[in-house]
């Protein structure tokens, strides 16, 4: 367990950013026109009245004026010089869920299938992990991969750290990278790690303004110290937009336990008791188990909002996107896109050392329009972030 839209990956060097800054300008400058209402909507703590937006789904909840939103700005896009990776052997080496699980490693594959499209890798093998595996199977599968010629091998997931750390010293001449973990220390490693608080942050700002009960909830897969970054990132936006705000906050499993990445029902039932107990909003960081939360507020007339992916556009779950009012986007996709490219032209030192929302490596989606009104207090909150007016916690403060 990163922008005001879902976009697809482009290289990074010349134009990515730039259509980016196009993107996010244009999508700005068209919300400015709500900037004064929504502003509006949002009372100082201790006001007497509270008002809802033009389109009725802001109420009470919000006590606090967002910072106000960057100003519109233009930028010219230039094209990239074009990266040829086609001689690279990608190994994928998948967390539980793998492919299909409409969150994290889908961001993954999104990422891999995008530098086939654009690059012109031809050749990549994907291993996926059981959810009751140990260190040796991990050991294994990375170890298969490096073996048979594949150069680089991608790590989805802190659980592989031990395992990249026991196999790279073995493959000097392979390189490594491992997704969510920088505590290998090896020179053919790279870590890609993520902002996750700071997306989180945006997401249960947005919870606040959305819900009509001033309750929302938060459910997490495995309690682990990433996951915390997302639990603590939701829970201070939240509260830096509404001192009143009641949060429903649970796990599906212990730390050790990884079968809460993979377990709907438990998702659902978990998600149905907040939702019973008055919550409206929902806010999942729990892998493929995110489909059993995004049923319960379907069933509950909630709201829910995904993560990793744009969970609004996820085949596997289309069933649910009238209840998905955003995601919280963490670009995966985005940093082993790059990391491919990094490899393929010998640059690794071009990558940053976290994705943030500075690097858009964090962010949210607007598919479905459901978050469209709020999009400047949102953007209003993310440059407060970016500038380091707002400081988001990574452990939870409860």
């Amino acid at each position: 367990m990163r922008r005001a839209v879902s976009r697809t990956v482009v290289p990074r060097r010349g134009g990515r950013r730039d259509v980016r800054r196009t993107r996010a300008a244009i999508l700005t400058a068209t919300a400015m026109a709500g900037v004064l209402a929504l502003a509006g909507c949002a009372k100082d703590s201790g006001s007497g009245s509270s008002s809802n937006n033009a389109s009725g789904d802001t109420g009470s909840c919000v006590t606090s004026k967002p910072p106000a939103a960057p100003a519109a700005t233009t930028s010219s896009s230039a094209a990239g010089t074009k990266v040829d990776a086609s001689s690279l052997r990608v190994g994928l080496a998948y967390d539980i869920g793998g492919r299909g699980d409409a969150s994290f490693n889908d961001a993954a594959a999104a990422g891999v299938d995008k530098a086939k499209q654009d690059m012109g890798v031809k050749d990549v093998q994907e291993s996926t992990a059981s959810p009751s595996e140990d260190e040796a199977a991990k050991e294994q599968r990375l170890t298969q991969l490096a073996t048979n010629g594949y150069n680089p091998v991608i790590a989805v997931g802190f659980a592989y750290a031990e395992a990249v750390g026991a196999v790279a010293p073995k493959y000097p001449n392979v390189k490594f990278a491992i997704i969510d973990d920088d505590s290998v220390k090896a020179p053919n490693v790279t870590p890609l790690v993520f902002a996750e608080e700071q997306g989180s942050f945006l997401a249960g700002v947005a919870a606040v303004y959305k819900s009509k009960n001033c309750h929302i909830g938060f459910i997490g897969g495995v309690n682990t110290p990433l996951i915390q970054k997302f639990e603590a990132g939701y829970l201070a936006g939240a509260k830096a937009a509404s001192n009143k705000v009641k949060i429903e906050d649970q796990y599906l499993t212990p730390a050790g336990d990884n079968t809460g990445f993979q377990d709907p029902t438990k998702g659902n039932a978990k998600a149905a008791a907040e939702i019973a107990a008055g919550a409206d909003v929902v806010y999942h960081a729990a892998g493929a188990s995110g489909k059993g939360v995004f049923q319960a507020a379907k069933a509950g007339n909630a709201l829910a909002i995904g993560v990793d992916s744009d969970q609004y556009n996820q085949k596997t779950v289309a069933e649910y996107r009238d209840v998905i009012m955003t995601s919280m986007l963490k670009r995966v996709d985005v940093a082993v896109y790059d990391y491919i490219q990094a490899v393929a032209t010998n640059n690794l030192g071009s990558l940053p050392k976290r994705f943030d929302l500075k690097v858009d490596g964090v962010g949210y989606a607007t598919s479905g329009g459901k978050i469209d009104d709020i999009v400047p207090v949102l953007e209003g909150y993310k440059q407060a972030i970016i500038s380091g007016q707002i400081t988001v916690p990574t452990t939870p403060a409860k």
